[in-house]
């Protein structure tokens, strides 16, 4: 198990699904970008890397350019760290649906996954909670994932403030 393990994959395409149908996204878009947004994972910059090779992947399937482009860019925009822009409602809902399984009691697993993946202590964990985690709710963009960001967030957050208390007593 890994923190960006097929479970991963399978969770983001669910709400990705769920939200594109919510949000009037193009379903077969985001189905597809969610099925391939990590695929890159472990490489230099791996959204942009993703996007070469869903690319490739999809010519090699048969799929046209234009729909070839749209997962493309939504891949290439959906990582916290990329700095591109979604710019289309479907790069949107593959962002949110990514961000929404970092967030909350699966967020919080994924994360402690991966800082025992990297020797990460605790203490460093929390700073991941700090620089990035705690941040995400206020990064989505569609209505349906700021709402169900909500009831994540605050949960993430009250299991922070205990952990820091913890670590804070004799």
């Amino acid at each position: 198990m890994t923190s960006h393990d097929d479970g991963h994959v399978k969770r983001v395409l669910k709400w990705a699904v769920y939200l594109a149908k919510r949000e009037g996204a193009d379903v077969e878009v985001v189905k597809k970008a969610a099925e391939l947004h990590d695929i890159a994972r472990g490489k230099p910059n791996h959204a942009m890397e993703g996007a070469k090779m869903a690319r490739e992947i999809l010519r090699s399937e048969g799929y046209d350019e234009e729909f070839i482009d749209k997962v493309a860019h939504c891949i290439e925009a959906h990582s916290f760290s990329s700095g591109i822009e979604p710019k289309t409602i479907e790069a949107k809902v593959l962002s949110d649906a990514d961000k929404l399984d970092a967030i909350g009691a699966i967020g919080i697993a994924r994360a402690f996954i991966f800082s025992g993946e990297h020797g990460r202590s605790i203490e460093e964990t929390l700073k991941h909670f700090d620089e990035k985690l705690l941040k995400l709710k206020d990064m989505l963009y569609t209505k349906t994932a700021k709402r169900i960001a909500e009831d994540r967030h605050k949960f993430m957050l009250e299991f922070y403030e205990r952990l820091r208390k913890e670590l804070d007593e004799p």
